[in-house]
């Protein structure tokens, strides 16, 4: 049983003007989160100059990527970097890490989309590097040390990473069959990963995380569940849709129990929604408190 302390993060693309961002980073520590963390894909604001900003706006909140594509970047550069947002985050960063899943990035940013094998390659060599530079005496020092690592994914080789490197195992709640089209994880399927990651830790005390993929607050749930799976096209019905663990249906108390049944069955204790869930997580938050 798994009785840890919840906390929790909302992943929010920050827009092109500093007043936007300025206001859903404040209404973010107003509404008891956590975590403020922030994507890393092309067509959008880069993470560490929005973080360093959201730093300065607010009081509390950890700043998290989630998570930085490790194959865009160089290894020694992207450390750099990351040391540098720790200090001017005066020590909240949180990194999260992951392999990156998107070929269309790849071909914008001219680079080779490698196998999945190669690209986690890469994410062990970044993660060596920030360890080697954290150390290196010639550069500048971070706040923290080490700075706490999320390490997010799906796949077996990623997880066994996250299971050997990280203070935060990311449960992305998805993954991509070998033609590279996307499924959700049901529960069934999050217990196997789970179980691997713990197989995997050799004794170590990691956070178990979890990225929400839809939360919908309503007092019809079940008028709710079928419109979402009207928006999955057939391919699931209602009833599946509700036992998913990544989809939250129901009104707030309901979805209170079904966030203290997956910390119950999964272990996740953090808890990360999507920019769209922000307000209706914020709505759970007291409850679980």
């Amino acid at each position: 049983m798994t009785t840890g302390e919840f906390r929790f993060g909302v992943n929010m693309i920050a827009p092109s003007g500093r007043k936007a961002w300025v206001d859903k980073c404040r209404r973010a520590e107003d509404l008891g989160f956590d975590v403020v963390a922030v994507p890393d894909h092309l067509g959008m604001v880069s993470p560490f100059p929005s973080l360093v900003l959201a730093a300065e706006v607010t009081e509390r909140v950890r700043l998290g990527t989630f998570v930085i594509n490790a194959p865009f970047f160089n290894p020694t550069l992207l450390a750099r970097d990351v040391v540098g947002t720790d200090l001017f985050t005066e020590g909240r960063l949180e990194l999260g890490l992951g392999a990156g899943y998107l070929k269309a990035e790849f071909d914008k940013a001219g680079l080779p989309f490698e196998a999945p094998g190669r690209r986690v390659d890469h994410l062990e060599r970044t993660i060596d590097e920030l360890a080697r530079f954290v150390a290196d005496e010639t550069e500048p020092n971070p706040v923290q040390d080490p700075i706490p690592l999320l390490v997010a994914g799906n796949g077996n080789r990623i997880l066994q990473l996250a299971a050997e490197r990280a203070d935060i195992v990311g449960f992305a709640g998805v993954g991509f069959h070998r033609d590279g089209t996307p499924f959700v994880c049901s529960a069934e399927d999050l217990d196997e990963r789970v179980a691997y990651v713990r197989g995997a830790l050799g004794g170590r005390d990691v956070e178990f995380n979890t990225l929400i993929q839809s939360m919908r607050i309503t007092d019809d749930r079940a008028a709710a569940l079928d419109e979402i799976a009207e928006l999955f096209g057939g391919l699931k019905t209602a009833e599946e849709i509700g036992a998913l663990p990544t989809f939250f249906v129901g009104t707030a108390e309901q979805i209170a129990d079904q966030l203290r049944a997956n910390r119950e069955r999964f272990g996740f204790t953090y808890v990360s929604v999507l920019e769209s869930d922000f307000d209706a997580l914020g709505q759970v938050i007291p409850l679980l408190r």
